[in-house]
């Protein structure tokens, strides 16, 4: 395949979109730095300069979907609401966002190979940056119920529990086809944000 004339910017993005759909097509262990240099349209080397392993550039695939899903989640908690409203908001944009971006989401949530080096600590920070939001939105949903931040986490982790469950089923096409999608989207989201509703005692 003839070179393309990349600039060093277009290059890694070209990379790492090339890399997000093989990966996702051909698996861990098919991936090559040559078969993805082949694809995009340059040298081994050229790939090299960006990134120093097949594990870096699956690295840098998860950072990238966490980092945008991190931008929709800053988004949402800009809007106007009440906790429980934004929360609500923010379950409705995890699987809006899972659904539309099946190759992220599998990189980012369903992706083990056993042989990927460890995920580095600082991405695994970054990417944890999200449920810190959830597990804040949980907290003052419910804060006389939850005025212990650890158990605000596990409860935001139960949510998230419910909401990767609902994206799972309907990526993997596992669906009763008697069900309407989108009614079971509506009513997880409801259980989701109740589970917390409820927590709250009477009156508070």
């Amino acid at each position: 395949m003839q070179q393309q004339p990349w600039t060093r910017s277009g290059l890694r993005a070209a990379t790492l979109d090339t890399t997000r759909t093989l990966l996702v097509a051909d698996g861990y262990d098919n991936l090559s730095m040559r078969k993805i240099a082949r694809r995009v349209g340059c040298s081994v080397s050229s790939i090299y300069e960006h990134f120093a392993s097949k594990d870096q550039l699956v690295h840098a695939l998860i950072d990238e979907g966490f980092q945008r899903w991190y931008d929709v989640v800053l988004a949402a908690s800009r809007e106007p609401g009440t906790p429980l409203q934004l929360l609500e908001l923010h379950c409705r944009r995890y699987v809006e966002f899972g659904v539309a971006n099946p190759e992220f989401y599998e990189i980012m949530y369903l992706y083990h190979p056993k042989s990927l080096a460890r995920v580095p600590r600082e991405l695994f920070r970054r990417a944890a940056r999200s449920m810190d939001v959830l597990a804040e939105l949980v907290r003052q949903s419910a804060p006389a119920a939850l005025a212990n931040p650890a158990e605000a986490r596990i409860h935001a982790h139960v949510v998230w529990a419910i909401l990767h469950g609902v994206v799972s089923t309907i990526l993997a096409a596992r669906l009763d086809t008697r069900i309407d999608q989108q009614a079971y989207v509506e009513t997880s989201i409801h259980f989701a944000v109740d589970s917390i509703r409820r927590l709250e005692p009477a009156g508070v």
